[in-house]
C-alpha cells in the first residue's frame, strides 16, 4: 500500500503540480554551539544543523521521506498545513500517527497544490519535545503572484535556546520539587537569516563555532541591503517558550501577512511575535548608505518566573549596506506592545458564518494530586490514547461519532459544522494556541471574561464582512478569545498551547472532525498502521484499542486536581476532636465549680487516691528487694 501511494502520486503529478521531494534523515549533531556559549549534542537532518530550509510553490506537493536516526521515535509536524482529509500526514504524535520507530521512514505528502494556500510557515518535530532540541526549520510556499510588490525576501528565523537536553529539563520541570510549575527558562535566544531555501553564512571576519559555521547567527548575522529597495521579511517564530519583540532601528515596518494570511499594509513600529506565529513585514531601505542598522530581538521575560543573572535575553544582528561602516544600534524602546491582530484586514475575504456551536475551554494550571504542577482545560489535563486518534476515528465504524471513544478532552464536531472556541486564560501568564489542519477567524477578545464591565467583555461583533484569520493565537493572563471555525477538513485535529512545555503537561484538546465522512475518505497508508505496531500500540479501536465506545479499562489519565474540600472521613475526624474538646472544657467547669460532690465524698475520694499510692510504693520495694 506504501508504495501504491507513492505511485499514485507520481502518476498525478503531472497534471496536478511538480512534486518537490525531499530525503530528511533525521540524526544526532554533536557539538553544536550557535549561540558561542556552551556546545550541546542537538537533533538535526543529514548530519547538520540547523534543518534545511523549505521553499516551494503553490502549485508543489511536497514529499518528505523522514528516516529516523536517533533513539526514540519521532515526528514531522507541518505547522499550519490543511492536509485535507488526510491528518495522518500532521505529524502530531498520539493524535495523527504512533511516531516513526528508530530505523523507519515515514514519507509524509503535503498537498498544498489542493489546499490552496500560500505564505510563511515552519516544520518541526511533534514528538517528546524535540524541536527543543534543535528538529525545526522554516517552509517558505510561492503563490504564482504575490499579493504586495517587493524587490528581494528573506526569512528571519527566531527562537529560544536550551543549553541542557529537553528529557533532562522535563524531569525537572515536571517534578515535586517544582509544584508551582516554573518553566524551564531558555539560556540564550538565536536569530539567522535564510534566503531561495539556503541560510545565510556568516559576516566575513567572525570566527563561528565549526559545527554550524555555515550559518550567520546573532550579532554574525546580518542582512545585505540596497538603497532604495523594498524587502519582505518573513519572521518565525520557532521557540519552545519565549515570545519575542522585534524592530529594525532607523527603518519602518508594514505587516503583510500573518500565518500565510496575506492581509493589508499596516504600518507598524514593533513586532511582537509569540510561539509559532509568523509575520511578513515590508520594510524600505534608506537612500544612503552611510551607517550600518540594528536588528533587535528580545525575549518577553514577563514569561518567564525569573531571569536568570547570566542570561541574556536581547540578541542583535545587523542591516549592512556598507561593510566599511559602523553599527547604529539606538538601544531599547521605551516600551513592548503586541499587535492588534484584531485590526488586521485580509486581502482574500470571507465573511463570518453564524455559528452553530460554542466550546468553551478554561485555562488552568494547579499543583495535583501527586505533587507535580500540570495544565488542564476545564479542570482536566490531556494524556495521549494508547491508539492515535485518527487511527480511531477510522476504524470504529458507527462507534466513531462518540466522544468517550477517545478519551478524555476530545469533541465530535459535525461535517461543515460552524463552531467557536471559546478560549479563557485563567493562569497569571500568556499562551500561544494552535488550531492543526485550520485557520481560525478571530471573532473577539475580552481583556476580562469574568468582567460584567463591556468595555472590558464586549460583546460580539456577529457582523463582522471579513474578520482576520490565522493558525496560532495569543491570550493574555484573564483574556479571552473567540476563535470560530469551520469544519471543512474531515479527520483528527489537534489543539494545544504551543509552549511546549504547557503541552507536555496536558494542555490540550482533540477535535473529532467528521468521522464517517472521514471513514469514506479513508487513504491511510499501511506504513501508518505497522510503525504502530512497530511500538507496540494498538492499531485499532477506541483509545485503548477495545471495538467499544465506553470500555476504556486501561486508559491512561491524571494526575488530577487535588480535591481540598471537606470530605465525610474529615468532617468524621473534626466532630470527634470538636466533640471531645467541649467535653473536657465542660468537665473542667463541672469540677471547678464543685460539681454535685459533696465534702464527705471529696474526702473519700482523696483518702482511696493515697492508699493507691501507697499500695503502689511498697509493691515498688518488694520488687526492687527481689531483684
Amino acid at each position: 500500500m506504501k508504495w501504491s501511494a507513492l505511485a499514485l502520486l507520481y502518476a498525478a503529478a503531472p497534471a496536478l503540480a511538480a512534486v518537490h521531494e525531499i530525503w530528511w534523515n533525521i540524526t544526532y549533531v554533536e557539538d553544536a554551539n550557535p549561540d558561542g556559549l556552551q556546545p550541546r549534542r542537538v537533533i538535526g537532518v543529514n548530519g547538520t544543523w540547523p534543518p534545511p530550509p523549505i521553499e516551494v510553490t503553490t502549485n508543489d506537493t511536497l514529499l518528505v521521506h523522514a528516516t529516523n536516526s536517533v533513539d526514540e521515535p519521532t515526528s514531522l509536524h507541518h505547522h499550519g498545513m490543511f492536509f485535507n482529509s488526510t491528518s495522518w500526514m500532521d505529524g502530531a504524535v498520539g493524535v495523527s500517527q504512533c511516531g516513526i520507530p528508530k530505523g523507519a521512514t515515514f514519507d509524509y505528502v503535503v498537498p498544498i497544490n489542493s489546499s490552496g494556500q500560500w505564505g510563511t510557515y515552519w516544520v518541526h518535530a511533534h514528538a517528546s519535545g524535540q524541536y527543543v532540541d534543535g528538529l525545526r526549520a522554516p517552509v517558505v510556499i510561492h503563490p504564482e503572484k504575490e499579493a504586495h510588490t517587493y524587490d528581494e525576501e528573506f526569512t528571519v528565523v527566531l527562537g529560544d535556546w536550551y543549553h541542557d537536553q529537553h528529557a533532562d529539563l522535563l524531569k525537572q520541570f515536571i517534578s515535586i520539587a517544582n509544584p508551582g510549575g516554573a518553566e524551564p527558562v531558555p539560556d540564550s535566544a538565536l536569530i539567522y537569516f535564510a534566503q531561495n531555501g539556503a541560510y545565510l553564512g556568516p559576516k566575513s571576519g567572525t570566527s563561528p563555532d565549526p559545527v554550524t559555521s555555515a550559518v550567520g547567527f546573532n550579532e554574525n548575522a546580518t542582512l545585505p541591503f540596497q538603497p532604495g529597495k523594498t524587502y519582505r521579511l518573513r519572521i518565525v517564530n520557532t521557540s519552545a517558550f519565549a515570545a519575542f519583540f522585534f524592530w529594525i532601528d532607523g527603518h519602518d515596518m508594514r505587516i503583510i501577512e500573518a500565518d500565510g494570511v496575506d492581509v493589508e499594509e499596516s504600518p507598524i513600529d514593533l513586532i511582537s511575535i509569540t510561539v509559532a506565529q509568523r509575520y511578513s513585514v515590508l520594510i524600505t531601505a534608506r537612500n544612503d548608505t552611510n551607517a550600518n542598522w540594528a536588528i533587535h530581538a528580545n525575549m518577553d521575560t514577563d514569561m518567564f518566573d525569573t531571569v536568570p543573572p547570566a542570561l541574556n535575553p536581547n540578541v542583535t544582528s545587523s542591516i549592512t549596506y556598507d561593510g566599511s561602516k559602523d553599527l547604529t544600534d539606538l538601544g531599547a524602546v521605551d516600551e513592548y506592545h503586541d499587535v492588534d491582530d484584531l485590526a488586521l484586514v485580509p486581502i482574500q475575504v470571507k465573511p463570518l458564518p453564524p455559528a452553530d456551536r460554542t466550546i468553551e475551554l478554561e485555562v488552568l494550571f494547579d499543583t495535583m494530586d501527586d505533587g507535580t504542577n500540570h495544565a488542564m482545560f476545564n479542570m482536566v489535563t490531556y494524556n495521549s490514547p494508547l491508539v492515535p486518534s485518527i487511527i480511531s476515528e477510522l476504524t470504529l465504524g458507527e462507534n466513531a461519532t462518540v466522544a468517550e471513544a477517545y478519551g478524555i478532552n476530545t469533541f465530535v464536531v459535525d461535517h461543515l459544522n460552524v463552531f467557536d472556541i471559546v478560549l479563557k486564560n485563567g493562569d497569571a501568564g500568556k499562551h500561544p494556541f494552535h488550531l492543526h489542519g485550520h485557520n481560525m477567524q478571530l471573532v473577539g477578545r475580552s481583556q476580562d471574561y469574568t468582567s460584567d464591565d463591556p468595555e472590558l467583555n464586549p460583546p460580539l461583533n456577529e457582523s463582522q464582512p471579513n474578520p482576520m484569520r490565522r493558525d496560532t493565537v495569543q491570550v493574555p493572563s484573564m483574556n479571552s478569545v473567540t476563535l470560530r471555525v469551520v469544519a471543512d477538513n474531515p479527520g483528527a485535529w489537534f489543539f494545544h498551547c504551543h509552549i511546549e512545555w504547557h503541552l507536555e503537561v496536558g494542555l490540550a484538546v482533540v477535535l473529532l472532525e467528521a468521522p464517517l465522512i472521514a471513514q469514506q475518505r479513508d487513504t491511510i497508508p499501511q506504513y501508518v498502521y505497522d510503525q504502530c505496531a512497530t511500538l507496540g500500540q494498538p492499531t485499532s479501536g477506541n483509545a485503548v484499542g477495545r471495538a467499544s465506545a465506553t470500555d476504556l479499562t486501561g486508559l491512561p489519565s491524571g494526575p488530577f486536581p487535588q480535591n481540598n474540600g471537606w470530605h465525610p472521613r474529615g468532617i468524621g475526624a473534626m466532630f470527634g476532636c470538636v466533640f471531645t474538646a467541649v467535653l473536657g472544657m465542660a468537665s473542667v467547669t463541672w469540677y471547678t465549680l464543685g460539681g454535685h460532690i459533696s465534702e464527705e465524698e471529696m474526702e473519700h475520694e482523696a483518702r482511696e487516691h493515697q492508699e493507691a499510692k501507697e499500695r503502689k510504693g511498697r509493691l515498688f520495694g518488694l520488687i526492687k528487694r527481689r531483684s
